[in-house]
């Protein structure tokens, strides 16, 4: 992919999928391809296991979206992402997504 600083990215991120430890090299990376207008992270913030993102969120000014596992072997996370990503594409916002 050709690097544009002009474009304007939607970063969707997956907490169950990757760990905090790692966002600061991913937004990095984001951001040789352009500028994340958009930076929102999913999961169930109920959970002790993904209480060390605070932080990281805070740091990187992304915003905790909240998806509860209402059933048992559903990823309703994924679900929501997807949902979120259909409905901000006809946005003129942003020119690409990026999921992780």
């Amino acid at each position: 992919m050709e690097i544009r600083e002009d474009l304007r990215l939607a970063v969707l991120i997956d907490a169950d999928n990757v760990p905090y430890a790692n966002i600061k090299g991913v937004m990095e990376e984001i951001a040789r391809y352009g500028t994340p207008y958009i930076k929102r992270i999913y999961g169930d913030w109920t959970k002790p296991n993904l209480s060390g993102w605070k932080p990281v969120l805070l740091e990187n000014a992304i915003t905790p979206i909240q998806q509860y596992g209402y059933t048992t072997g559903k990823n309703s996370t994924d679900s929501a992402m997807i949902i979120d990503s259909t409905g901000n594409q006809s946005n003129d916002f942003t020119s690409r997504f990026v999921g992780h």
